[in-house]
């Protein structure tokens, strides 16, 4: 008698049921709010937690598009490291959430600061580095 590890062929694998509750948790359409990409990054979580090895056919099938689904909010809505320079980088981030620099003063606890950090007078400390990537929950390599 030969044994056959589950999932280790596609089509052996396959739960539609699954699919479709998966389906009716987030369909599968573009993600066009924060409120559509807070619920498709959960179920995506949810799904990445248990590793690849431990989902069925139809539970990678769906994790796969809603992965692209994801990736493409992510690259419309928040720019890569690499896509100008700090500042605008940190402009950008301020457009996007509605910051002014009044705010960004609150936050690093300095409106003169942030004045000056805007108009290119002054260069993002460590520390600022810190407050802004705590906030914008962004990795700290974003604003160097």
């Amino acid at each position: 008698m030969s044994t056959t590890k589950i999932g280790s062929h596609k089509g052996s694998n396959r739960d539609n049921r699954r699919y479709l509750e998966l389906v009716r948790q987030f369909p599968l359409r573009p993600i066009r709010t924060k409120r559509d990409y807070a619920s498709a990054t959960k179920v995506m979580e949810d799904l990445a937690v248990r590793g690849e090895e431990d989902l069925n056919d139809d539970e990678l099938d769906y994790l796969d598009v809603l992965t692209d689904l994801v990736e493409a909010y992510d690259s419309a809505h928040y720019p890569e490291p690499d896509e100008g320079t700090p500042l605008e980088r940190l402009r950008a981030l301020m457009e996007e959430s509605g910051i002014s620099t009044a705010d960004l003063g609150r936050l690093l606890g300095n409106s003169g600061l942030a004045s000056q950090i805007m108009l290119g007078r002054r260069q993002l400390s460590k520390s600022h580095i810190r407050i802004l990537s705590r906030h914008f929950k962004l990795s700290a390599d974003y604003f160097l």
